[in-house]
Order: C-alpha cells, then sequence, then structure tokens
C-alpha cells in the first residue's frame, strides 16, 4: 500500500466508522420514512399512459395490451428529447420497462433509438418472456458542422437488457425520430440492427436473433470507441468494423467481423464461439479466456405471475462460461419490492441511509441526486440498484456513496459526478480486512465522471475506492471529461479513478481516462483485471506539470505497487491522444509492475493517437515506443506476454 491508498483508507475509515456508529446508535435520524419515497414532482411524465407510481414519472412501464401507436408515440418524445448530442449533459433520465409480451411484429416493427441517461430492459424473469420484433437502435450523431461526418464517439451512459430482440427491419425507411444525418441514402440507417455506442452503454441479459452493428457505417469518420456485452446470447455476428475496443463476457455468439475481427482491443472471457485467440497487430487483436474466473450478474427488477415487481439477485459463478440463464433463471435469489425504498431525486440522503440501516434495500428512481452527505450501506447483503442512470452529485467535499461491509452488496446502474468541493472519494466500497467469495461485493455499472456536466468547477482524488476483498467490478468506465462544462488542466482535477486495496479482486471491462496522475493504483493481492481501456490526459500543459517522480516522465496508466506478489492482466491498452496542449510530452511507462513472476500481462499494448510525444514503452520499460515519430501512424504496439 503506498502513501497515496494509506492517506484515503485512513481518511475514509474513521469517517465509516463514525457512521456506522450513529446508525446503531439511531443518531441524527428523524422518524422512519415510507418504504416508496414521494416521487419528485415538476413536469408531467413524458409516458403518462405507463407510469406506475411507485417509481415516479421518468419511469414508462410498457405492456403489450397497449397500441403499439402510443408505445411507439412515447418512445418517440423520450429519443427526440435524448437521442441529440446536445442532451450529452443534461439532467433528464429515464427507465423504459417492457412488461412480458411481445412488442412489434414482421411486418408492424418496432422500431426506436435509445438515447442518453436512457434504459431500455424487459421485465421478465427470463429474457425470452420479452420479445420486440423490431430494431432498438443507437445511431451516429456527433456531426463535423457542414458536413456530414457524423460518428459515435460519444454516444455514452444508455443500456440495454432482459429481452429477445428479433431483429426485423421495416421494409421501407422509418421515419426516425430524431431523423438521422445518412448521406448515403434514407435506406442506410434501416439495413442493420445498430447498436453504435462508446462507454457506459452495455447490453445485459438479451437475446438477439441476427446479428448487431457496433460502428454505424452510414456516415463518413464514423468512429465508434468500445462497449461491452454481457449474459447474452446473438445468433448473428457481432460486427464490430472500426470499433476501437470492446468486452464481451459469459455470452454465446454467432461470430464476430471487423478487419477481419476487431481493431485494436477485443476481449473474451467465457464467450461461446469466441474467435481464436490472435494478438498480432491491427485489426486482430483477440484476448480470449475460455471461462470467466469468477463473475456475477447484474440484479434485476421483474414482474412475476400475478405482476407483482421483484428484483432477482443471481449468485456468483466460478469458472463459468455462455449465459447464466441458458438452462433457467439459475442460482439466485428473489427479492420483493416491500423489501426496498424507493427514492426519489427529493430524497434525503440520510433517509436512504436510515431505510437501509433497517435492512431495507435501494432503488433510486431516475433522476439526479444533489447530495450533502454520503448515502452510507451498513449492511451485509444490500442490492443498491439504480433506475435510468440514476446520478450522484456529492455537495459538500463528501463521498456519493460509502458501502461498510465486504460481503454481497450489489451497486449497479449509478452515474457519480465529481461535485464543487473537492472529496477524497466518490465511492467507497468496502473495509480493508477479508471478504467473501461464494458472495462477493459487485460493482457493475458504474460510471464515473469528472466535470463535463456541471456548471462549475469540479474535483475528487479518487473516483472508486475498491476495499472489499474478493469484489468484482464489473463494466465501470472513471472519466476525467474531456469536453464539456468546465474541462481544463485546473477546472476539472482528479489524480485517480481506481485505487484497489482488496484482495482477490476481479474486474471486467474496466474503463479509466484522462486522469492527472496514475489512472488506476492497484495494491491488493491476488488480483486479475480482464480487458482495461486507457486514454492518456489530453491537457497536461508541460511535462514538469506531469512527473511520476523528478527523473519519470508522466505516469503509469496502470500501477501495480511493489508490495504486490501475484496479480495477472489480460488485454489492456492505454492511448496517446495529446491534443488540447502545446507541449511535447513522454510517458516512461502505461504499465508499471513489480518485476516478479507471479505478476504477469497478456496482450497488453499502446497506441498513439494524436499529439507530440507518446509513450516511452509499454511495460516496465518492455516495448514500444509509441510516440508521434515512431510508429507515427494508428497501430498498436503489442506485448504478448509479460515478463
Amino acid at each position: 500500500m503506498n502513501s497515496i491508498t494509506r492517506g484515503i483508507t485512513a481518511h475514509w475509515r474513521w469517517r465509516r466508522v463514525l457512521a456506522a456508529a450513529a446508525l446503531v446508535a439511531g443518531a441524527g435520524f428523524a422518524a422512519a420514512p415510507s418504504q416508496v419515497a414521494t416521487a419528485a414532482t415538476g413536469a408531467p411524465s413524458i409516458c403518462p399512459g405507463a407510469n406506475v407510481a411507485s417509481f415516479g414519472p421518468n419511469v414508462c412501464v410498457f405492456n403489450d395490451t397497449m397500441s403499439q401507436a402510443t408505445i411507439q408515440s412515447d418512445l418517440n418524445s423520450i429519443a427526440a428529447q435524448q437521442v441529440p448530442v446536445a442532451s450529452q449533459f443534461d439532467g433528464l433520465r429515464y427507465a423504459v420497462l417492457f412488461r412480458p409480451g411481445t412488442y412489434g411484429s414482421a411486418s408492424n416493427p418496432l422500431v426506436f433509438q435509445v438515447g442518453y441517461y436512457t434504459q431500455v430492459a424487459g421485465l421478465g424473469a427470463m429474457p425470452q418472456d420479452t420479445v420486440v420484433n423490431g430494431a432498438i437502435d443507437v445511431f451516429n450523431n456527433l456531426c463535423t458542422a457542414g458536413t456530414q461526418n457524423c460518428n459515435s464517439d460519444d454516444n455514452f451512459w444508455r443500456s440495454l437488457s432482459n429481452l429477445t430482440l428479433n431483429v426485423d427491419l421495416p421494409s421501407s425507411p422509418p421515419a426516425y425520430v430524431p431523423a438521422i444525418v445518412d448521406p448515403f441514402g434514407t435506406g442506410c440507417t434501416n439495413s442493420a440492427e445498430m447498436w453504435s455506442a462508446s462507454q457506459a452503454a452495455p447490453i445485459r441479459r438479451a437475446i438477439v436473433n441476427g446479428s448487431v452493428v457496433f460502428q454505424d457505417y452510414c456516415a463518413n469518420n464514423n468512429f465508434a470507441s468500445g462497449g461491452f456485452i454481457a449474459d447474452s446470447k446473438v445468433s448473428g455476428n457481432l460486427n464490430f468494423f472500426g470499433n476501437q475496443q470492446f468486452m464481451v463476457r459469459n455470452s454465446a455468439i454467432g461470430g464476430a467481423a471487423g478487419c477481419p475481427q476487431g481493431l485494436w482491443n477485443m476481449v473474451y472471457s467465457g464467450v461461446q464461439g469466441a474467435p481464436a485467440p490472435v494478438f498480432t497487430g491491427q485489426c486482430e487483436q483477440n484476448t480470449v479466456l475460455s471461462a470467466s474466473p469468477v463473475a456475477e450478474e447484474e440484479p434485476f427488477l421483474f414482474t412475476d405471475a400475478g405482476g407483482n415487481y421483484n428484483v432477482f439477485v443471481p449468485a456468483a459463478q466460478h469458472g463459468s462460461s455462455g449465459p447464466s440463464w441458458a438452462s433457467g433463471q439459475g442460482p439466485g435469489t428473489t427479492v420483493p419490492l416491500s423489501k426496498f425504498f424507493v427514492a426519489s431525486p427529493d430524497t434525503p440522503a440520510s433517509a436512504m441511509t436510515a431505510a437501509m440501516a433497517r435492512g431495507q434495500n435501494l432503488i433510486l428512481s431516475p433522476g439526479v441526486y444533489h447530495l450533502d452527505q454520503p448515502i452510507v450501506v451498513t449492511h451485509p447483503g444490500t442490492v443498491v440498484l439504480g433506475l435510468g442512470l440514476a446520478t450522484l452529485v456529492p455537495q459538500h467535499g463528501n463521498a456519493a456513496m460509502v458501502v461498510i461491509p465486504n460481503r454481497g452488496v450489489k451497486l449497479s446502474g449509478l452515474i457519480i459526478d465529481a461535485g464543487p468541493v473537492s472529496s477524497p472519494v466518490l465511492l467507497s466500497v468496502g473495509t480493508p480486512g477479508p471478504g467473501s467469495a461464494s458472495n462477493p461485493d459487485l460493482i457493475q455499472d458504474v460510471y464515473f465522471r469528472i466535470g463535463g456536466a456541471e456548471t462549475t468547477p469540479v474535483s475528487a482524488t479518487v473516483s472508486l475506492l475498491d476495499n472489499a476483498s474478493n469484489s468484482i467490478i464489473d463494466n465501470v468506465w472513471a472519466w476525467r471529461a474531456d469536453h464539456g462544462n468546465a474541462v481544463g488542466w485546473t477546472q476539472n482535477t482528479a489524480s485517480t479513478g481506481l485505487v484497489v486495496t482488496g484482495s482477490d479482486v476481479t474486474a471486467y471491462g474496466l474503463a479509466v481516462e484522462h486522469y492527472q496522475k496514475n489512472e488506476v493504483i492497484w495494491s491488493g493481492q491476488r488480483g486479475t483485471d480482464i480487458f482495461f481501456q486507457n486514454e492518456l490526459p489530453y491537457d497536461p500543459p508541460s511535462q514538469s506539470a506531469w512527473m511520476a517522480s523528478p527523473t519519470q516522465n508522466g505516469y503509469p496508466a496502470f500501477l501495480v505497487t511493489p508490495n504486490v506478489k501475484t496479480f495477472q492482466g489480460y488485454g489492456m491498452g492505454s492511448y496517446v491522444v495529446f491534443i488540447q496542449t502545446s507541449a511535447t510530452l513522454h510517458d516512461a511507462e502505461a504499465f508499471q509492475a513489480p518485476h516478479t513472476q507471479g505478476v504477469q500481462f497478456h496482450d497488453v499494448f499502446g497506441v498513439w493517437i494524436s499529439g507530440s510525444g507518446g509513450l516511452d514503452s509499454i511495460v516496465n520499460g518492455v516495448g514500444g515506443p509509441v510516440t508521434s515519430t515512431n510508429p507515427g501512424t494508428v497501430k498498436p504496439v503489442d506485448v504478448v506476454t509479460y515478463p
């Protein structure tokens, strides 16, 4: 444990102890609130015929007895607001939920777009219970003014889960809402199921009968950058094309296609039908693990035969491959809605903490929560489930959330923003000590932002501190914003995206970008990271402002600290994009770790994209350089094994 980690851990340890003591004593809390908090007031619902009082106006629950015209109209209204890139940093949030049934048909398909801060999910116990015949699309929407150059680089913060999509395209192009820029003719966007997204846009627990395109080809310069699929079955191809990197976990696929199979970093863990494990440069960069060492699927909301709402919490699996539901729902626990406290953005953090202290779980309905104190989770086995990418913003230098137990806490579906007063940590999970291999803490589809959305300067030293041994990190993106509001070297300040101190921590689909020091510090023993995507900061003003030590240029993107004896890393990349500075910058190494046989890297690489300077090596002085003069082109420079 280095000095940074010791300081953070010590700071939050006493805060957690005081919070726990206050809860036990019942100090500081008013009388117990009702189980379901009052929904936030304000603008009327965009789907007035599909509301459920428990979840508030921004949760739309459709059923197959509603007319398709009504459903289409509501979906178009949400898309009209949330698809345009101007909505990238707005405060609106939506959960679009479909009760078990069939929606659309081959002759009259249901086709709609999914925009920012929009969760689309079925409400069946199984993904087969909810069937959509049609297309659920994400297209290019970031367009250069005055041209028809559009890409998907900023298509973030949305999701699709727990349903079957039979890809049925209309016989003639539909009137997409909003309209699509399509320089190749109106039929191009109607030529495939497209989920052209970048980070923080997962597909989970889904069946897709057909192929999926992950880089919308219906524009010029049509880039996309990353994605995540888990617990799914796709009968056709995953058509990555030029999408830069992708994580696929515990799924079954018909195949993969790109150039030939993808661009820089395609990682498969426990995937049936995965391509061959070839890692030889541009277009063949496949890292393949036949089984996931330990995995646990995301809790999800569903309705039972009586129409009652429940949450299913899947159990952990060891050495698994393929979807968890291939032979039925799979092992896990069903928790009725009566065991949840449902919060709205108007609910005080103290009320949420008090509810969980009484043993309830927590659902956060869609919206932005401005927190004057952290939400504190004290009970093992607590489920915290965000709907519609609920967003937490600490206001007074506090954490957004502090999780004390090391057993069975499940966090999913959240965005956590830095606030106007610097927070030492945004999310702290666990305490130093043993965890639970059979019931681990779980951090899933949780995203961190430093700047971009807030209109004033913001700061947080560390975004995620994971002290929980045996915990699982599954699709986490920590982002120091490179565009948006209040962005600059002294405007949105943050040192590190992730600090891991717990032992036996496993991470999948980890993306950490643009932090000002080490992007990741891993000091726990026996850790495993499967997929890592990183862009170094765009904006260090000078080399002297970006030095790990007086003699080491830059900061390693991923630092495994000297105390670590064993660590395994698979499919890990760091990219050079020095585009918001005039300085020539060098980073001595992308990955730094103890030189010992127990600390191993497999399929790691660097890519120079833009700017003057770059990576002098990949791992501990080995591999590279990857700079503006060598190779001088956008292609990966690999280290297949280290040491």
